[in-house]
C-alpha cells in the first residue's frame, strides 16, 4: 500500500486486450469489425487498473489513451477521479511524466514482430519491420519503459497475450502481469474471458501496490545503438535521423537505418 499516496500512469494499448484480434490486411483500425468491441474492452481493463490503485491508496491516476490517433475509450466509464491524456500530434510518449510519477503500468500492449504473437508490431505495423537496442529486438514493452524509467519511474504492470508477457518479463524479470489471451496467429487466440481478465487486472495491480518499493525504473545505456528495419525501401531512403553527434544514421542495406542515441526520448 501507498504510504503517503502516489500518482500513477496507466498507459493503455488496444491490441492487448481480452477478446480482441484485428482484420486482416488492416490489424486494428477504426473501419474494422473488432474495434468498437476494442474500445469497451479496454476502458473496462483500464478502470479494472485504476480502481485497485485507488484502493491501494493511489492520490491520483492518470489513464493514456494512446492507441492509433488517441481517441479510444469510453471516457464516460472511467473512474471520474482519473485525469485522461488523449489525441495524437504532441510528439511526446507520457506526456508531463517529468512532473514526477511513482509507476506505469501497461495496459493491452503487444508484442514485437514474433511468430503467433497477436497484432504484434513496433509503433507501425505498416511503417516498421523491427526496431533493436544494442543489437536486441525490442518493442513498445521496451522503449515505453526506458522512456519511464529515464524520468525514474518504474514499470509494476503488465497485460497482453502470453507472448508479449514473456518478452516483458525477459526484460524487467518477474513484475506483476495478466495474460489475456494465448495467441495463434497475428489475427487469432484463444482468449480468456473478459469479465474474468479484469478481475486479474484488479487483483494483480493490488498485489503490485502492495510490493511497490520493489520495481526500479528501466533504462537503456546512455548512448545506445539504436537500429531501424523499414518495410519500403523510399522509408529507409527519406529517414533523417542523426545520431547524438549529429551524424547521419548509417544505411546498412536498402531497408535498415542505425546510429546512435543519448535518450530514448530521441527515437521519435
Amino acid at each position: 500500500m501507498f504510504k503517503h499516496g502516489g500518482r500513477f500512469y496507466v498507459s493503455v494499448d488496444l491490441e492487448g486486450i481480452a477478446g480482441v484480434i484485428g482484420e486482416y490486411g488492416k490489424g486494428l483500425a477504426f473501419d474494422t469489425p473488432g474495434y468498437s468491441y476494442a474500445q469497451k474492452q479496454g476502458t473496462r481493463e483500464a478502470n479494472a487498473a485504476a480502481k485497485a490503485l485507488y484502493d491501494a491508496g493511489a492520490s491520483e491516476v492518470w489513464i493514456w489513451d494512446c492507441h492509433g490517433k488517441g481517441y479510444n475509450l469510453d471516457y464516460d466509464l472511467l473512474d471520474k477521479r482519473v485525469k485522461i491524456v488523449m489525441g495524437a500530434g504532441s510528439g511526446k510518449r507520457f506526456p508531463f511524466i517529468e512532473t514526477g510519477f511513482d509507476g506505469v503500468l501497461f495496459i493491452g500492449y503487444h508484442a514485437y514482430d514474433t511468430v503467433s504473437a497477436v497484432l504484434a508490431h513496433v509503433y507501425s505495423s505498416t511503417t516498421f519491420q523491427y526496431q533493436k537496442i544494442n543489437g536486441k529486438f525490442v518493442g513498445e514493452v521496451q522503449i515505453d519503459a526506458a522512456v519511464a524509467g529515464n524520468n525514474e519511474v518504474p514499470v509494476m504492470f503488465v497485460s497482453s497475450d502470453n507472448i508479449c508477457v514473456a518478452q516483458t518479463r525477459e526484460s524487467f524479470g518477474e513484475i506483476p502481469a495478466v495474460i489475456t489471451k494465448t495467441g495463434l496467429a497475428w489475427n487469432s487466440c484463444v482468449s480468456k474471458h473478459p469479465a474474468a481478465v479484469c478481475d486479474e487486472i484488479y487483483a494483480e495491480v493490488k498485489k503490485a501496490a502492495e510490493n511497490i518499493d520493489a520495481f526500479k525504473p528501466f533504462i537503456f545505456e546512455s548512448p545506445f545503438e539504436y537500429e531501424v528495419r523499414y518495410k519500403r525501401i523510399e522509408y529507409a531512403e527519406s529517414c533523417r535521423m542523426r545520431s547524438y553527434d549529429n551524424m547521419p544514421f548509417e544505411r546498412i542495406d536498402a531497408y535498415t537505418v542505425r546510429g546512435y542515441l543519448k535518450n530514448p526520448e530521441d527515437i521519435f
